[in-house]
Parts: structure tokens; sequence; C-alpha cells
């Protein structure tokens, strides 16, 4: 259980860090390398809602992983 709740750990902590560069590229206006590091980061906080079976936070991030991609694609067209 030790080793779990540590994998979780460093996975939401990575994952936290990823969001934070995103809003920051977001900040500094660097589409679309934004969306790269909010994708990758809603990945890793979906991942980490699995590992806790936590349903709340999987729903919400492919909510946002559907938000993020959505807007990307209506902005390229």
């Amino acid at each position: 259980m030790l080793q779990n709740t540590k994998t979780v750990d460093i996975v939401k902590w990575i994952a936290t860090v990823i969001q934070l560069i995103g809003y920051g590229l977001t900040g500094l206006g660097l589409y679309p390398i934004n969306v790269g590091f909010f994708v990758v980061g809603i990945f890793l906080w979906f991942a980490v809602g699995v590992m806790w079976k936590d349903k709340a936070i999987m729903v919400v991030h492919i909510g946002a992983l559907a938000s993020i991609v959505s807007g990307y694609l209506f902005s390229i067209n």
C-alpha cells in the first residue's frame, strides 16, 4: 500500500507541475504548446483517478480533455 501511495503522489505532483506550466504558457500566449502540456496533465490526473478509483476525478478530466481538444480543433479551422 505504501508503494502505491508513493506512486500516486509522484504522478499527482508531476501532473500538477505540468498543468502549471500549461497555465504559464497560456498566460504568455504560447499556443498551441500550452495545449500539449494540458493534455499530458489531464491524462496524468485521469490516471490518478483510476489509481484511486475516484470517478469524480476521472469524469472532470474527461470533460477537461474534451474541452481542450475541441477548443484546439475549432481554433485551427
